[in-house]
């Protein structure tokens, strides 16, 4: 069951303007030598002071301009079981763990249609899924390299899936086998979380590798509501579900599941088998309503990607996704609505 909780309020406290960014960094999909499950554990719980400066955040402007956000969090309840985490066997580099199991998903009615139809291609590569009628959630390493902005990330752009011919009952380009085309809509502004460019370890911290995209216009199709990130224990089978668009099958939805192996209170590590290009999918799972006998799906972390991460010494891989935890939830549902009111249980 989806359990409701009390979310701490995120509250604007000062906006302050920057230089525009540069835009010159160079995208990368995967990430190296990130703070691994053995880091994790030795990192400090957040303070209040450390948890206003990670939950600050930027903005960027259509038209290049960069604004700062100062916030301040309230009724935050540091987590007491701090980065626990399970022992697990050592493994191996590689992407696709054993048989792929991957899904490409041909069928218009399936791709049309929700959740699948959710998920969105991000123009500088990535992939995201719709959280409002105007919002799309995805990595923030997509669009920053915690340095700063990568080059693609001037004229934003994402593409929502269309399958349906237009105009003299004429089939458009790339629609009769079943592969999506793309109607592109511009990004008018874009949030990253302060705790991106510097995390509590001194460096990128993959615990803030998340970002929200506003659109120009409202997307009229159905999106995907968040959740919060239940524990591995409270999730049937320990299984999650994503869709995104991998680079090794070009214009192709590509849907997998899988059960999660591990977790801190940020991360989860899992083996679902994903190459770079779905970097950024909304993750969710499916459970009931309290006190009803609906399911509901909802997104309750963010793809990251192929982590190298350090474990007992070694370097070890993983697929790693950012679960949304209620301080999480709390500053994303800020930046879709622009006030806390509509924020107070998740």
């Amino acid at each position: 069951t989806w359990h409701l909780k009390k979310i701490p309020q995120i509250v604007r406290e000062r906006t302050f303007s920057l230089d525009s960014p540069k835009f010159e960094a160079k995208t990368k999909l995967e990430l190296n030598s990130v703070c691994g499950i053995e880091c994790q554990r030795k990192l400090p719980v957040p303070s209040l002071s450390d948890l206003k400066n990670l939950l600050s955040y930027e903005t960027v402007f259509e038209n290049g301009t960069r604004t700062l956000t100062e916030v301040n969090v309230l009724g935050a309840v540091p987590d007491p079981a701090a980065n626990t985490t399970t022992q697990r066997p050592l493994r191996r580099k590689r992407q696709i763990y054993g048989t792929d199991s991957r899904f490409s998903i041909y069928d218009k009615r399936f791709m049309t249609n929700f959740p699948f139809n959710t998920a969105v291609k991000i123009s500088t590569g990535c992939s995201g899924i719709l959280i409002s009628p105007k919002h799309v959630l995805t990595a923030a390493h997509c669009l920053h390299n915690g340095k700063d902005y990568v080059k693609g990330s001037k004229r934003l752009r994402v593409g929502l899936m269309k399958t349906k011919s237009r105009g003299n009952g004429r089939k458009r380009k790339g629609t009769s086998d079943g592969t999506p085309s793309f109607q592109w809509t511009r990004v008018k502004s874009t949030h990253i979380p302060k705790g991106w460019f510097r995390g509590v370890s001194g460096d990128i911290a993959l615990d803030y590798d998340y970002a929200v995209l506003e659109l120009k216009r409202p997307h009229k199709r159905k999106y995907m509501e968040l959740g919060i990130s239940p524990t591995i224990k409270m999730m049937p089978g320990s299984m999650i579900h994503f869709s995104g668009f991998d680079n090794d099958r070009s214009g192709q939805l590509v849907y997998r599941f899988c059960s999660i192996s591990d977790e801190s209170n940020d991360l989860f590590y899992q083996y679902c088998d994903a190459e770079p290009g779905s970097t950024g999918s909304g993750i969710y799972l499916r459970l009931k309503e309290p006190n009803k006998k609906k399911w509901k799906r909802k997104i309750i972390a963010v793809y990251s990607g192929h982590q190298w991460v350090d474990i007992n010494g070694e370097q070890q891989d993983y697929n790693v996704a950012v679960r949304i935890t209620p301080l999480k939830y709390a500053q994303i549902c800020f930046w879709i609505h622009g006030n806390d009111e509509n924020c107070t249980q998740g």
